[in-house]
């Protein structure tokens, strides 16, 4: 066995864990804290204030769209209650108009029923005249009529004629009765 690995400790043991070497434990701590400093230094120098920039440019956008949604929602309940305003006139204008025409309708309904009253009424006395005059003229036939029908039968129940202002007498009581 010529070659062996140069880690090996001679004598066959099992080399130390490096940190934990007393030799090399002093050189290590200060390599340590010298890329601690090292980073320490550039953390706190380039990469911290890239993170707060950035922290504070979403910070200034977020409170910027907040801002923007808080303009945007007043715009909108702006425009809600306009729309809700005029609708409300629109129906307020409708609910006038329907009552315009129902109050025009209706009196236009109450005039032309005044005209088919007057109408009806003036057909109504005319008729009325008319029946008074054939009721009269029928009277007078009818006077006449009877007359003659009782002159008839006094005539075939006694056989003779009756006398005609008789006649005219007695149809002229019964019809007053």
């Amino acid at each position: 066995m010529a070659t062996k690995a140069h880690t090996e400790v001679p004598g066959g043991a099992k080399p130390q864990f490096p940190p934990f070497n007393k030799d090399t434990f002093v050189s290590q701590l200060v390599w340590f804290a010298v890329f601690f400093i090292a980073i320490y230094v550039l953390m706190s120098r380039v990469a911290i204030p890239r993170i707060g920039g950035i922290i504070a440019a979403r910070s200034e956008r977020i409170a910027g769209d907040l801002g923007e949604a808080e303009k945007f929602k007043a715009q909108s309940d702006a425009a809600l209650a306009a729309y809700q305003k005029s609708l409300a006139d629109a129906r307020e204008r409708a609910q006038t108009l329907a009552n315009q025409t129902r109050d025009r309708l209706n009196a236009q309904a109450g005039d032309r029923r005044k005209r088919l009253e007057a109408e009806l009424n003036a057909k109504l006395a005319v008729a009325e005249t008319t029946i008074a005059s054939t009721k009269t003229a029928a009277m007078t036939n009818v006077r006449g009529i009877a007359s003659e029908a009782a002159a008839a039968i006094v005539q075939r129940l006694i056989g003779s004629e009756p006398a005609a202002k008789t006649v005219d007498d007695a149809v002229a009581s019964v019809l007053k009765s």
